[in-house]
């Protein structure tokens, strides 16, 4: 793209005065730098995936209020976590993390596992065990 036709759309950076850095190229035909404020077929796309993790984190926290999975699988949604990167996070199996999806296996876990937890989402071992603070 040529560095004149950089698009200068309004998106979600223009909200906060930011602009972002492309690479175009200028009239010698040679990549350089230049600042975009957004661009709309972007703009939409990154709505749209705000949108879905939105959607995804309010049914994580009705199921966690409905007693049909633990904490842990709302704050993995509210980092934006899978179940592997949490895994990993945390140094377990993946099924032994989903296992302890489930409250009762949840409500058994001992400290330093759940510290394990805390330390990824970056709360306290309270505010995981506490569903109050979702």
């Amino acid at each position: 793209m040529e560095k004149e036709k950089v698009p200068q759309d309004k998106g979600n950076l223009t909200q906060n005065n930011l602009k972002e850095l492309v690479y175009a190229t200028d009239e010698n035909g040679n990549y350089t730098t230049a600042l975009s404020t957004g661009w709309e077929p972007k703009t939409i796309a990154l709505s749209n995936s705000i949108e879905e993790i939105n959607e995804r984190i309010a049914e994580a926290r009705q199921q966690v209020e409905n007693g049909e999975v633990s904490p842990i699988c709302y704050f993995m949604e509210v980092n934006k976590m899978d179940l592997t990167i949490l895994s990993s996070y945390v140094g377990l199996w993946k099924w032994r993390v989903k296992r302890h999806f489930k409250p009762a296996v949840f409500a058994k876990l001992n400290d330093k596992t759940l510290q394990k937890y805390a330390d990824a989402f970056g709360i306290s071992i309270a505010e995981l065990k506490n569903s109050k603070t979702i």
